[in-house]
Order: C-alpha cells, then sequence, then structure tokens
C-alpha cells in the first residue's frame, strides 16, 4: 500500500514511526495500556525515553504489562487505576496528578457490549469511550497546558461512519439497542472532542487529534465473536486487510510523538496519514458529521454539564 505524505502507511509499524525520537524529559499517560495497541504505544513510548505511566482498569493486568515492557525494552513504567466509567475514579486520577503531561493518549475503550448502564444511567460505549476521556483530558488541561507543545490524542474508529450524534437519545432511552450503533455514536464523539478541543486548546499549545487505528484482533472485541466479525469484515470490502497489533499502534504513536506532525491539530487520522472526506462505498475517509464545529461545539457543552468531579 502506498505511503502518506508522512512517509508511512498502512503496514507501518509503531517502531517504525518513532524510530530516531528522543522523548526524555517528556510524561505519557495511556489509557487502556494493559493490553492490545495501548500497550504496544506504551512501549514504543517508553522505549524512546518517556516516562510513562499506564492507566488501567485491572491492577493485575497493569503489573504484568509493566513487567513485559520492562523485559522489552529495560524501561520502567508506572501504574495507575482508572476506571473511565466511574467519574469518581476519573478525577481521583486527575486529583493524583502532579506536574506537567506531554503527551496523552485516550486509548481504552469498549465495543459493541450489550447493554449496560452506568450509575448515572448513561450507556456505557458512551460513557466510557467519550465522557470518560472527555472528563479526564480536561481535568488534565492545566497539566497539558503546563508542558508546552503537549499532544493530546483520541482513539477513535472506522466505526464512526455507523452515524452520528443523536442528542435527543444519546443513552437509547427511547430507540432500541443496537451495539454497533452505540459503537459508532461513542466513536464520533471521539472526533469531535478532538476537534473541539484543538480549536479551544492550540493558543495553549496543546494539540489534539483523532485516530482510526486500523482493525486488530484484540481484547477490544471481546463481545464479538469471530463469525460476526468475519461476516463484517466480508460486507465490507474485498480487499479488507487486519492489522498487526504492532501496526495498528503505529498511527497513535506518529501522533503522540513524531516530529513530522508537528502543529497540526484538530484532523482525523487513518494509516498515519489524514484521513480524506467519506465517500459512499469507500471503506474509510471521515464523515462530514463528524468534523462538523456546530456539532463539536454543542457535545462540548453537553459533555460538560454531564461530567461533575
Amino acid at each position: 500500500m502506498s505511503e502518506g505524505s508522512f512517509g508511512f502507511g498502512f503496514e507501518s509499524t509503531a517502531d517504525e514511526v518513532i524510530a530516531g525520537v528522543d522523548l526524555t524529559g517528556r510524561r505519557a499517560v495511556v489509557t487502556g495500556g494493559a493490553s492490545g495497541i495501548g500497550l504496544e504505544t506504551a512501549r514504543v513510548l517508553a522505549g524512546a525515553g518517556a516516562e510513562v505511566t499506564i492507566a488501567v482498569r485491572d491492577p493485575a493486568a497493569g503489573e504484568r504489562a509493566a513487567d513485559a515492557i520492562a523485559d522489552s525494552t529495560g524501561a520502567k513504567v508506572l501504574l495507575a487505576p482508572l476506571d473511565l466509567a466511574d467519574l469518581a475514579s476519573v478525577g481521583a486520577f486527575v486529583a493524583d496528578w502532579s506536574g506537567p503531561l506531554h503527551i496523552l493518549v485516550d486509548n481504552a475503550g469498549v465495543m459493541a457490549c450489550p447493554l449496560t448502564r452506568t450509575p448515572q444511567g448513561w450507556e456505557l460505549q458512551f460513557a466510557t469511550n467519550h465522557l470518560g476521556h472527555f472528563a479526564l483530558t480536561t481535568g488534565l488541561h492545566p497539566a497539558l497546558a503546563a508542558a508546552g507543545n503537549a499532544r493530546v490524542v483520541v482513539v477513535s474508529s472506522l466505526g464512526h461512519l455507523r452515524g452520528g450524534i443523536d442528542f435527543d437519545d444519546l443513552h437509547f432511552n427511547v430507540r432500541p439497542y443496537e451495539p454497533f450503533v452505540a459503537y459508532g455514536q461513542s466513536k464520533t464523539a471521539n472526533i469531535l472532542f478532538a476537534v473541539e478541543a484543538d480549536r479551544r486548546w492550540a493558543g495553549d499549545a496543546i494539540r489534539v487529534n483523532a485516530v482510526h487505528p486500523g482493525s486488530i484482533r484484540t481484547a477490544l472485541q471481546r463481545h464479538v465473536d469471530d463469525a460476526v466479525l468475519e461476516r463484517m469484515r466480508a460486507n465490507m470490502s474485498p480487499t479488507y486487510r487486519l492489522k498487526t497489533v504492532e501496526q495498528g499502534a503505529a498511527t497513535q504513536v506518529l501522533l503522540a510523538a513524531s516530529p513530522l506532525v508537528e502543529g497540526i491539530g484538530g484532523e482525523y487520522f487513518e494509516d498515519c496519514a489524514i484521513a480524506a472526506p467519506h465517500v459512499e462505498g469507500v471503506l474509510g475517509g471521515i464523515a462530514s458529521y463528524a468534523k462538523d464545529p456546530a456539532i463539536a461545539g454543542r457535545l462540548w457543552r453537553l459533555s460538560e454539564g454531564l461530567i461533575q468531579f
């Protein structure tokens, strides 16, 4: 597959995009850093010299990930508890953070789970994928601003093409619950958050971008059996291909650490390049509703109203 404008493409790995980059003295947080592309992202950033904190819901999994990174790179990573569906947990993480934060990778998420609600009555995918990361990132804004030239990477998905934000029924209180529709809404919200956060924070030298990492078989799909995934792939495109974990982490590592994307913000990347507008019948690109500044602003205001530490 051809390389994008930054010299990398579909097959590029996280190690390749960060080659030659020295992150010594920079601090990074990776949510969901205990497995999958989050673990690979944490490994690569730590290997390049960053002080990495992996924010995890499962401490035992976090310990195993930290040991794996140490074995691979010799670097020690820090662990911090974080349950994005629990605002008290998010608030505690923010309160415990001290000093500047140079890189925040909003990577954790849930996908196509059965209908589950938080204590607030929020649908779990929207609550975790969007609202939890919204609360975390806005809460860490002072630390990001203090760092100077900070970067936030918000992991979205091709799934955003399934639809926009239903402001009249965000949490499926009226419409029938469809797991992939709910997932798509949360992933659209991720992109809109990046668009609005970058607009608001670029003046603080914080650049925010969203990313589709590619399709990778990881624990994220634990609620989706293999037969369903195979049918989805067959319906998507005859040339549809999975990525390895190493390839899947490449685009978010590019955005988190590479000097090639310095000064870029408010964009949606796929395959290590800025995504083109989505065209009907083409697998990929960004839907127009996911970059609409009016929708992004409305979602931000709504999210602010919902989040209370």
